[in-house]
């Protein structure tokens, strides 16, 4: 299936604002665009590519003084299944584990999973270990929490998503990775677009999503405690130990958001579709 997916962002800066960008497809998946996911901007600025130590794609300008646009808007293809379960996926123990995967044990920013340590293993200490022990932890994660717009913070870790029993997708996605690791399961956390496809149609407007991967059976598997079923159209943005590694839009200065809209659905006619 072909899905169309984009952005149109306007941030308004008062001075002159360096800023990163992390809103283009992953590495991985450049060979399924149809067109390119080229980010353009009004007023027209530099913008300079670089990969970062997670493999995500980033570019750099400077923004303002005053009102610049963002823009992007591409067709990807997709295979149109679901994310894949493997109930028989095992865990790997911590001796056995690459030395590049060791880094998405530790505690982070937003991922206090030290705090969590007790808590984790007396509540998902003796479930068999593997696929399962996952799932439960997502189970819990998802009946733990409520999805509420209104209740966002930018500052909200996993142990204060748990103690507040309410967020948004990545304080799911935070409070996931953090009992994963807690119980030595690597856990990382992605960001990126995911629409309402094969699902009922959510008149919401569309946002970027964040959701994570766990590390079983020596590679990474998709888990969303917020939606907790597998999804189809899932196209990732970037990954890291959590959001921290992985804003759509850091400045480094004060900027007011203007416009954030986000677009992502599938494309049911594939005939004369221009990019």
């Amino acid at each position: 299936m072909l899905i169309r997916i984009g952005f149109d962002i306007v941030i308004d800066c008062a001075q002159p604002t360096p800023f990163v960008l992390k809103v283009q497809v992953e590495e991985a998946r450049q060979h399924h665009l149809h067109g390119n996911d080229f980010v353009s901007s009004i007023p027209a600025i530099p913008l300079y590519s670089s990969i970062d130590m997670f493999g995500n794609r980033v570019l750099r300008g400077c923004a303002g003084p005053g009102d610049l646009q963002l823009r992007m808007n591409t067709l990807i293809e997709d295979d149109g299944l679901p994310d894949i379960v493997h109930w028989d996926a095992p865990e790997i123990p911590v001796s056995a584990l690459p030395t590049d995967v060791l880094h998405f044990l530790q505690s982070s920013r937003y991922c206090e999973s030290d705090a969590l340590s007790t808590f984790a293993w007396s509540t998902f200490g003796g479930i068999t270990p593997g696929w399962g022990r996952v799932q439960a932890i997502v189970d819990y994660v998802h009946n733990h929490l409520t999805f509420n717009y209104a209740n966002s913070s930018a500052l909200r870790t996993a142990v204060g998503a748990k103690d507040d029993r309410s967020g948004v997708c990545r304080d799911f996605a935070h409070l996931a990775i953090a009992l994963c690791r807690a119980i030595n399961i690597p856990a990382r956390y992605c960001n990126g677009y995911l629409g309402d496809i094969a699902v009922p149609f959510n008149p919401a407007p569309m946002d970027f999503n964040a959701w994570f991967e766990a590390y079983l059976g020596g590679r990474w598997y998709t888990f969303d405690a917020r939606h907790n079923q597998p999804r189809v159209g899932r196209i990732t943005i970037s990954r890291g130990l959590d959001a921290a590694d992985c804003a759509m839009i850091h400045t480094f200065g004060p900027h007011v958001l203007r416009k954030f809209v986000v677009v992502t659905h599938e494309v049911p006619d594939r005939m004369g579709i221009a990019v």
